[in-house]
């Protein structure tokens, strides 16, 4: 009689948990007592990567303190105080905590400032950007999207959906490529070229329509006439019978942060509505550049 085989376990991964699981921790030590909600790793999770944010939270959840002691955090984490000493150490490193010498305390660094002080202009830009976007909106009669660049790709923040019954939709957090995305090709035309090359480089280009701009000779000779304008097209490059007219926003610096475009069906985004649609994204992205506090080059 032939063995039996045993079939495959499919495994299902889900998020991480927001609770504590105390089966991937390390709970021999008898010094640490969970005093909160124990920290969950999902079997997807790199569990050091997990154990070093439970930590920054709990370094960061102090309610006005000037910091916390080690064996506090190691406490409210449950983990082994040198498995915890060595998490920090290695979070001090990359200056996403800091360490008092005299009081043997450790608090928020600075870099932690600045990771969420980057998610804070995004939520200021989401803000500013909203009536002007409504409006934008209204006077095009088309959907208008907010996105940014991150990893070299394009990510929706915000969306205002028209009124017509055939209309586009994106998803808020989707990621587009930046070749053939209006907002994408947006943000390109306006990167110094450094940027643009190193982002090039590191993207493939991959062809998703007829249309779609595969060569960087083709994209960068797009990119320039975008420069030209003020505004550049998705002209079915990324959904066939989907059109986009985008402009970027800018920073402080002059450095493109964001773009916003309008989006609709190639049946209504005409050629003749083209340039109409381009001076009207163009204006709006102007105008929120200015309530951000940013400049035009």
């Amino acid at each position: 009689m032939a063995p039996k085989t045993r079939k495959p376990v499919r495994r299902t991964v889900r998020p991480a948990n927001p609770g504590w699981d105390l089966s991937h921790e390390d709970t021999t030590d008898p010094e640490i007592r969970v005093r909160s909600a124990p920290l969950s790793v999902a079997p997807s999770t790199v569990q050091s990567v997990s154990r070093a944010m439970a930590i920054l939270n709990a370094v960061a959840d102090r309610d006005g303190d000037p910091g916390a002691t080690l064996s506090d955090i190691a406490q409210i984490v449950g983990l082994p105080p040198s498995t915890t000493h060595r998490l920090l150490t290695t979070l001090q490193q990359g200056r996403y905590v800091r360490f008092d010498h005299e009081r043997l305390l450790w608090s928020v660094g600075v870099q932690a400032f600045l990771v969420g002080n980057a998610f804070v202009r995004d939520r200021q830009l989401v803000q500013i950007a909203r009536i002007p976007l409504r409006a934008l909106m209204e006077e095009s009669g088309e959907t208008v999207n907010l996105a940014i660049e991150n990893d070299g790709e394009a990510v929706f923040l915000y969306q205002v959906e028209c009124r017509q019954m055939m209309r586009t939709f994106s998803t808020l957090g989707s990621r587009l490529p930046l070749h053939c995305s209006g907002v994408g090709k947006a943000m390109l035309s306006a990167m110094p070229e450094g940027r643009l090359s190193r982002i090039l480089h590191r993207r493939s280009m991959p062809r998703l329509t007829s249309r779609t701009l595969v060569r960087a000779a083709e994209l960068r000779s797009s990119l320039a006439l975008a420069r030209q304008q003020g505004f550049a097209i998705d002209d079915e490059e990324h959904a066939v019978g989907l059109r986009c007219v985008a402009a970027p926003i800018y920073d402080e610096s002059a450095d493109p942060i964001a773009a916003i475009s309008i989006s609709g069906p190639a049946a209504r985004i005409t050629d003749d509505r083209i340039a109409i649609l381009g001076d009207m994204v163009r204006r709006v992205a102007n105008g929120i550049t200015r309530d951000f506090g940013g400049h035009l080059p």
